[in-house]
């Protein structure tokens, strides 16, 4: 999961005329996530249209009157959007990545997400959403074993102009735009490749 930046709503009145599906902006959700799930980081456009997901769950009973508020709404993929579901423990929300860094409640080690310095809301959002399940863990071994390979393979250019480019390509998987980049960024930062990879290629 990575810190988002939430857009301007492009179709206010749409939230009035109570749509929050309205094309106009579930792009700009979409977009605001590269699209990305907002919680998995997986690509969404590729293989589904994307869930326009509710923060707070609009359920009756918990937050009706969020059901139409921009603020409230980001762009998920179908698994987490129903994983999560209804869910809201009031003492230990959601980690939003809309309003608050990610990073300072989870983080990434291997394929996995970890809880950060006992974030019980980091332990929620990992447990309740399945941030964690069998088949995210096998999508990011297989980006895991992909840039370990192309990392040992950089080390090996003779050519420092060569490597350097290398390097920088390898920062770029760690984008916000990539699948799984939280994971990625990890993985380069382990290997010793930061956005300063100059001082490892040299």
């Amino acid at each position: 999961m990575r810190k988002l930046t939430r857009p301007v709503c492009p179709h206010p009145q749409s939230l009035v005329d109570r749509n929050y599906k309205h094309p106009l902006n579930k792009k700009a959700l979409n977009d605001s996530t590269y699209g990305k799930c907002m919680y998995c980081e997986s690509k969404v456009t590729h293989i589904d249209y994307g869930d326009v997901e509710h923060i707070k769950p609009k359920a009756a009973g918990l937050f009706p009157h969020l059901a139409f508020a921009w603020d409230n709404l980001g762009f998920a993929c179908a698994v987490c959007n129903t994983t999560k579901s209804n869910k809201f423990f009031n003492d230990a929300p959601f980690v939003n990545p809309y309003n608050e860094e990610p990073a300072e409640h989870l983080y990434a080690f291997g394929a996995f997400l970890f809880t950060k310095n006992g974030s019980e809301r980091g332990e929620i959002t990992i447990k309740e959403i399945g941030l964690n399940r069998p088949g995210l863990v096998e999508q990011r071994t297989e980006k895991m074993h992909a840039i370990a390979t192309a990392v040992n393979a950089c080390h090996r250019i003779n050519s420092a102009h060569l490597r350097q480019a290398a390097f920088d390509a390898l920062m770029d998987e760690a984008g916000p735009d990539k699948e799984f980049s939280a994971v990625v960024a990890a993985q380069l930062r382990a290997s010793g490749i930061h956005a300063d990879a100059s001082a490892i290629a040299a």
